[in-house]
């Protein structure tokens, strides 16, 4: 992929993570779907990464596959994306979302 290209995907990856309501979460999967990049989950997470110097993309709503927290190293803090998640009511045990199936927010439903 061209890096302009990388660059309209992760703007397009911010885009569709700042319409992610507060106390819901997605995947990275489910993201790179909803684009038209089926298999490019690995590609949403390093724009999420990028994302850190952006205050106004909630990268901690995105979460793996299963609901576990697989970016949180990333963050300020090895608790902030947990922290951030709980604040917005999504609780989280061992790492992971409880009730994610319930909470899961699947951008190529909710963005018809």
């Amino acid at each position: 992929m061209a890096k302009g290209n990388d660059e309209n995907f992760f703007k397009n990856v911010y885009e569709v993570v700042k319409l992610i309501p507060a106390g819901r979460v997605t995947s990275y999967g489910a993201i790179a779907s909803y684009l038209g990049s089926k298999g490019s989950a690995r590609m949403v997470g390093w724009a999420l990464i990028a994302s850190h110097a952006k205050s106004n993309i909630p990268a901690y709503r995105v979460v793996n596959r299963t609901g576990m927290l697989t970016g949180k190293q990333h963050f300020e803090s090895p608790d902030a994306m947990q922290a951030s998640l709980e604040r917005e009511g999504v609780r989280v045990e061992n790492d992971k979302v409880v009730d994610f199936e319930k909470l899961f927010w699947n951008p190529a439903k909710e963005l018809l």
